[in-house]
């Protein structure tokens, strides 16, 4: 409440300022008398005013007060109140702050508000200040600025914006330097809109988001549901959906059977969240938690990381024998990312690092030992797989080598009887055909003689 007071010899003007939906008080001071014949002497007449007023209006107190309550913005005016030869005239000036939603938010949205102003006098420009929870200075844009009404939209909002805002408005003529209170309820996740989370194949993940519905005191019912897709361009699977009460208690819905995933029964309040007891290379892919408030929407994701590891040949390495490592992420790395194979206790000979935007890296290694490939991002460590490559005992050698011995021999004597056979098989076709070359000389010969 701002009040201003200029005064006369008969006649004091007074400023006051007043919210719409509240309530003011307005005075009527008595000036240069003395306060027995104030009291006694001189009939005091009451504040009145030409025009009714909207509100609910009671007179009441020794100087007559006038309480003016659930005001309107059409209650602005001048009040007057007359004391014998002396007059003082208030004048009112109403300011009314309308929310969209009527504060009630969710995350990322808009929030548009209205500031109209009115009074008897012309209006003035008005300077205006916004300030959140936090006592942060907000800057909002401005989308119209007539005299009247003020509109501004604030940037997208927070779950941590939830809290009392101050609007605080300012005038040098008249001199007026309002603050006008306001609550925001802005229902939300405190992960961030996005987020990566990293696991190796067969090991065991539990995704969480938490909802700040029973730290803002959230007292309307919403619903959500939790939902999972490949890629950015894949179909959606809903894993399950939920339902908040306005008493804050929480009922999950499982709704996908296909998908192998738990709903924890123990986890912390306000809390959605989903197990893998088991990932796949497939379950990698982007889980996203969607809540819905009266038609309007906000999400936030989580996208997990899958890792995997794999060696060709499978199996014990042998002494002089190559193996190659393969490891492997799913979807694509940041910009800053990279995957890095290196041997436990080796060698900067045994280290060998992927090129940026690759997801595959193989290694071909001759040592049995303990190999890591490691995920490296920002050069932090998000996620090791450790794979252990088991040397082949030294019979299993032997029995290689006699094997490849074994192999090479019966090769040797395969190829010396086909050698054998082949010169065998040449020796009878050359025999064969001296024959035939004989009977054919024999009969030649035969007919000769017949002919003399």
């Amino acid at each position: 409440m701002n009040l201003c007071l200029i005064s006369s010899m008969a006649q004091q003007n007074l400023l006051q300022t007043g919210l719409a939906g509240g309530e003011v008080t307005l005075n009527c001071p008595v000036v240069s008398l003395d306060s027995s014949k104030a009291s006694n002497s001189l009939p005091l007449v009451p504040l009145y005013r030409p025009i009714a007023i909207s509100g609910e209006a009671e007179i009441k107190g020794e100087y007559k007060q006038l309480r003016v309550r659930k005001l309107n913005l059409s209650d602005a005016g001048i009040y007057t109140c007359q004391y014998g030869s002396h007059k003082v005239q208030t004048s009112l000036h109403v300011f009314k702050l309308t929310i969209s939603s009527d504060g009630h938010f969710l995350q990322n949205e808009v929030p548009e508000l209205i500031l109209m102003q009115n009074s008897s006098s012309p209006l003035p420009d008005l300077s205006i200040t916004l300030f959140n929870s936090n006592n942060n200075r907000v800057r909002p844009e401005l989308k119209n600025e007539m005299r009247q009404k003020y509109i501004m939209n604030l940037k997208n909002l927070e779950a941590t914006d939830n809290g009392t805002w101050v609007c605080q408005v300012h005038s040098d003529s008249p001199p007026i330097n309002q603050k006008i209170f306001f609550a925001l309820k802005v229902l939300g996740f405190q992960n961030p809109d996005s987020e990566r989370k990293y696991a190796t194949v067969d090991s065991t993940v539990i995704l969480s988001w938490h909802l700040n519905f029973q730290k803002i005191k959230w007292k309307e019912d919403f619903t959500g549901q939790l939902i999972w897709k490949q890629q950015e361009s894949a179909n959606t699977l809903q894993l399950f959906d939920f339902k908040v009460t306005a008493q804050g208690e929480l009922h999950e819905t499982k709704k996908s059977s296909n998908f192998l995933f738990e709903i924890p029964e123990r986890k912390p309040e306000s809390t959605i969240q989903v197990k893998l007891p088991k990932v796949h290379f497939n379950h990698s892919g982007q889980y996203q938690c969607q809540l819905a408030y009266q038609g309007r929407y906000t999400q936030s994701k989580i996208e997990l990381v899958v890792m995997k590891v794999s060696s060709d040949p499978a199996g014990p390495l042998s002494r002089g024998a190559n193996m190659t490592l393969t490891c492997q992420v799913s979807g694509q790395l940041p910009p800053n990312a990279y995957l890095r194979w290196e041997r436990v206790n080796g060698t900067k000979m045994d280290i060998k690092n992927s090129k940026q935007h690759e997801v595959k890296l193989e290694v071909n290694i001759s040592a049995a030992g303990l190999w890591s490939c490691h995920l490296i991002e920002d050069n932090d460590r998000k996620i090791s797989f450790h794979y252990h490559v088991e040397e082949a005992p030294v019979w299993i050698n032997y029995v290689i080598i006699g094997t490849s011995v074994g192999g090479g021999i019966l090769v040797f004597v395969l190829a010396c009887l086909c050698i054998i056979s082949s010169i065998k098989w040449k020796r009878r076709r050359q025999r064969a055909r001296r024959m035939a070359q004989g009977r054919q000389y024999l009969l030649e010969n035969k007919t000769c003689q017949c002919q003399q």
